[in-house]
C-alpha cells in the first residue's frame, strides 16, 4: 500500500487504524475501548488498557532473547568516556534504582524530579519511574534555581534525582547547590534528594533530605514492573508559555508507547538491533521520544550524547560518533548543522571518517533552510529528512514517512501529514484555505495516540490555549501552507509573521534568502516597530568562521538579494552582524526577545536561554548601529 491509501484510512477510520497499531505492542489487558473521550470531551485513547513502558523498553527483549543486545552507547567527549550497557545491565541498574525509590516511600501516582545532565544515569532513572508507576518531570539541567523552583511547585515532587554536576564545553557545573537553593524558593518540600556523585570535583553540599544514589542501588532488591492504566500519566514536560509560566504537558502511556512504534518503524524506517541517534538532550521532548523511549520500544541502540557538535573538541565530533557507533540514522536540529558548517564549511572533517552506515539524517526543531540542506547533501550525498512536530504531540505531524513510501524532497517542506494527523490551513475566520494560501496550521480532533492529555493542573490553560479558537480543532500556533500536492510548508510561528505597510510578509521566507548569501553561517529576520510602516525587518547574521567580509559590503549584498526574490515591498533596509544568536538551549533561535530588545519592550529572559550575556550583546550591537529603539 501507498502513502495515500494508508493515510486516508488514517483519517477515515481512526479506531481501525490504530487498533491494528495497538497489536504491535503487548499489554498485560488488552484495550476494548478504542477511542473515547473524558469528562470536558477530550479525546482518549486505549482507556481500558493496561502496560508498562519499562517492560515493553527492557523486560520484554531480555525475555526475547536479546538481553546481549547493547542498548545505549554513552559518548561523552567532554569527560572522554565512551561506555556500553546491554539491555539486561539496564534492566538491573533500572530496576534496582526502582526498588530503592519504593523503599523511600514512592509508589504510583506521586511524582518526581529528574535534574541530571546527558549521562546513562538520567536514562536510568526515567525508566526507574516508568517501572513503578511514578510520573517523571525532567528538567533541563541548565536550569537555573528559580525556574527549577517553580517547576517543583507545580508538580509537587515526592523526590528529586539529580547528580553532583554537569559540564558546558569546559565548564563544570555543580548541580547540587542549584537544587538546595530551589528547594529553598520552593513552597513545596519534596522528602528526598537522590544524588549520583560522578566524582568530577564539583562540591556536594550535604542536607538531612539527602540520598546517595549508588548506595540505593546496591542497597535495594530489584522492583518489578507495575501495571497502569494507558492513560497514566507517563510523564510531565514543562515546555515554555506565552504567560511566561511554563506549561507541564502530560502525556499518557499507552498511546505513547504505540504512536512511537509506529513512529519508529513507518516514519522513520528503522529496523530493529539498528544504532538511532536522536543528537538532543533528556530534558527535551525529543530525547523522551527518540533518546529513550522510542528506541528502546524498537529495540534499537540508542546513543547517549554529552557534548556539543563543536568545541567538544571540534566540528567533527558527529561524524566520529556516526562512524565508531555505525549509526543509521540521526535525528537533530537544523542548529547543529549550522554550527559545523561555519566552523568546517567546506566539510574537511567529514571527509575524515567512513560514514557508509548513514541511511538517513532527519532534522527538527525548527525549519531547515535550503543553504543548511544543500550542503550537508553535497558533504553526505543521503536522504536529508526535515520533519515537524512539537512537545505537545510527543512524535512527529508532518514528515516523509519513510518505512510507508518515500516521496520527493521539496525544500523548505517537511513533506506530508503523518497518518492520524487531519492536517488543515485555516484563515482567522475559521474558513479553510486553498492550496499555497498562507494561514493558520489546524488539525481536526481526534488527535492520534500519543498526544498531551493535558496541562498538569490546569485545564483551563488546556482548553483556552490550543481548543477555544476553532470548534473541534487543535491550534497549532505555527503557520503555514499546502500546495498543489499537499505538501505542508510551516512557516513559522505566527507572531512571525510581520507586516509592513499593510502586506503580511514571512520572516521565514526572507530568512531563506538571507541564509543563502555565501558569507552567512546563520541568521533570524524579525520584524521591529516603525512609525511610518507599522514593521519593517531587520537581518541580523553570523558570518562563517574566517570570512571577512565588510558590514557594509554585506548589508548591500543582502538587500540586494532580499529585492531580487522577494521585492521592493519587503522593505529590508538594516543588517547588522552579530557574533551569535541569542538561543534555546535545545537551539530555538528566541525572535521574540530580539524584536522585544529592539523596541524597548519590557521582556523577560526565557528560562530556557542557553546564555543570558548574549542579550547584552545584542543591545549593544542594536545600539551601536541605531537600530529601532536605539535610533535616537
Amino acid at each position: 500500500m501507498e502513502y495515500k491509501e494508508i493515510y486516508e484510512d488514517s483519517i477515515a477510520h481512526p479506531e481501525k487504524f490504530w487498533t491494528e497499531q495497538a497489536d504491535a505492542i503487548e499489554w498485560y489487558n488488552k484495550p476494548e475501548t478504542i477511542l473515547s473521550k473524558d469528562e470536558n470531551g477530550y479525546p482518549l485513547w486505549f482507556k481500558d488498557g493496561e502496560l508498562n513502558i519499562c517492560y515493553l523498553a527492557l523486560d520484554k527483549h531480555i525475555q526475547d532473547g536479546c538481553g546481549d543486545q547493547v542498548a545505549f552507547i554513552y559518548d561523552s567527549p567532554v569527560t572522554q568516556t565512551v561506555k556500553k550497557y546491554t539491555f539486561s545491565e539496564v534492566k538491573t541498574e533500572v530496576a534496582k534504582l526502582a526498588g530503592g525509590m519504593q523503599s523511600l516511600g514512592l509508589k504510583k501516582g506521586d511524582t518526581a524530579i529528574i535534574y541530571m545532565p546527558m549521562i546513562p544515569q538520567t536514562a536510568f532513572a526515567m525508566l526507574a519511574c516508568a517501572r513503578i508507576g511514578v510520573i517523571h518531570s525532567v528538567v533541563f539541567g541548565g536550569f537555573a534555581p528559580h525556574e527549577l523552583a517553580i517547576r517543583i511547585d507545580d508538580c509537587k515532587p515526592r523526590a528529586i534525582i539529580t547528580a553532583s554536576s554537569g559540564i558546558e564545553v569546559d565548564r563544570l557545573i555543580a548541580y547540587k547547590p542549584l537544587v538546595d537553593e530551589a528547594i529553598a524558593l520552593a513552597s513545596h518540600r519534596p522528602k528526598k534528594v537522590i544524588v549520583f556523585n560522578r566524582k568530577l570535583g564539583a562540591r556536594i553540599p550535604f542536607k538531612k533530605y539527602d540520598v546517595d544514589y549508588d548506595a540505593l542501588v546496591y542497597g535495594s532488591e530489584e522492583a518489578p514492573c507495575v501495571p497502569v492504566n494507558s492513560n497514566h500519566p507517563l510523564y510531565i514536560l514543562y515546555t515554555s508559555g506565552t504567560t511566561g509560566k511554563p506549561k507541564g504537558i502530560v502525556r499518557d502511556t499507552g498511546g505513547y508507547a504505540v504512536a512511537l512504534q509506529f513512529s519508529m518503524k513507518y516514519i522513520y524506517n528503522v529496523a530493529k538491533d539498528e544504532t538511532f541517534w536522536a543528537a538532543s538532550d533528556m530534558g527535551w521532548a525529543v530525547g523522551h521520544s527518540y533518546i529513550l523511549y522510542g528506541p528502546l520500544l524498537n529495540r534499537n541502540t540508542t546513543i547517549i550524547f554529552e557534548g556539543k557538535p563543536i568545541k567538544t573538541p571540534d566540528a567533527s565530533t558527529f561524524w566520529r560518533i556516526i562512524s565508531e557507533h555505525k549509526v543509521g540514522t540521526m535525528f537533530t536540529a537544523p542548529t547543529a548543522i549550522r554550527a559545523i558548517k561555519k566552523e568546517d564549511p567546506d566539510g574537511e572533517f567529514i571527509k575524515q571518517y567512513d560514514l557508509s552506515a548513514l541511511k538517513n539524517q532527519f532534522l527538527a526543531g525548527e525549519r531547515c533552510d535550503n543553504a543548511t540542506l544543500e550542503w550537508y547533501q553535497e558533504h553526505i550525498p543521503i536522504p536529508v529528512i526535515d520533519h515537524w512536530w512539537q512537545t505537545e504531540s510527543g512524535w512527529p505531524m508532518i514528515a516523509n514517512s519513510l518505512g510507508i513510501e518515500k516521496m520527493p524532497v521539496k525544500s523548505g517542506s517537511a513533506t506530508k501529514a503523518v497518518c492520524g494527523y487531519d492536517i488543515r490551513i485555516f484563515n482567522e475566520n475559521g474558513q479553510e484555505l486553498g492550496p499555497n494560501e498562507e494561514g493558520l496550521v489546524v488539525i481536526k480532533l481526534p488527535l492520534p495516540p500519543g498526544n498531551m492529555l493535558g496541562i498538569w493542573e490546569n485545564e483551563a490553560r488546556f482548553k483556552a490555549g490550543y481548543f477555544s479558537k476553532f470548534d473541534g480543532y487543535y491550534l497549532s500556533g505555527d503557520g503555514g501552507y499546502k500546495d498543489e500536492e499537499g505538501y505542508i510548508f510551516i512557516t513559522g510561528r505566527t507572531d512571525d509573521v510581520i507586516n509592513v505597510a499593510g502586506h503580511r510578509l514571512s520572516t521565514a521566507e526572507m530568512e531563506e534568502v538571507v541564509a543563502s548569501h555565501q558569507s552567512v553561517a546563520e541568521c533570524a529576520v524579525i520584524g521591529i516597530h516603525d512609525e511610518l510602516k507599522g514593521q519593517i525587518p531587520l537581518a541580523l547574521v553570523v558570518t562563517k568562521s574566517g570570512d571577512t567580509i565588510e558590514h557594509y559590503q554585506l548589508e548591500q549584498e543582502i538587500i540586494k538579494l532580499v529585492r531580487q526574490q522577494i521585492g521592493a515591498v519587503a522593505s529590508l533596509r538594516n543588517v547588522v552582524i552579530v557574533q551569535r544568536l541569542p538561543k534555546t538551549w535545545s537551539g530555538k533561535i528566541l525572535r521574540k526577545l530580539m524584536r522585544s530588545i529592539a523596541d524597548g519592550e519590557e521582556f523577560q529572559i526565557p528560562s530556557t536561554i542557553d546564555d543570558e550575556t548574549i542579550v547584552e550583546e545584542i543591545s549593544a550591537t542594536l545600539k551601536k548601529y541605531k537600530i529601532g529603539v536605539f535610533n535616537t
